[in-house]
């Protein structure tokens, strides 16, 4: 991202949407992969924009977090 980008989104103070393309090389996982959780309502949440699916960067945190194996108890 150029900083340049970053200025504009930082003074409207909106956070950054991630494209499928970039979740997907986040996840280190294909582009598919995604589609198909959102096939089957497992992925993170989206927003749409015509035909474009965009991400919340605070929304991916969320859904990674809920990925984790065990319990928020474990070890307690």
């Amino acid at each position: 991202m150029s900083a340049e980008h970053r200025t504009v989104e930082n003074s409207w103070g909106l956070e950054p949407l991630l494209d499928v393309a970039q979740l997907a090389a986040y996840l280190g996982v294909p582009v598919s992969t995604v589609y198909d959780w959102r096939t089957r309502g497992a992925g993170p949440r989206a927003y749409r924009f015509g035909k474009h699916l965009k991400f919340a960067v605070s929304d991916v945190r969320l859904w990674v977090e809920q990925q984790r194996e065990g319990s928020s108890s474990e070890g307690r």
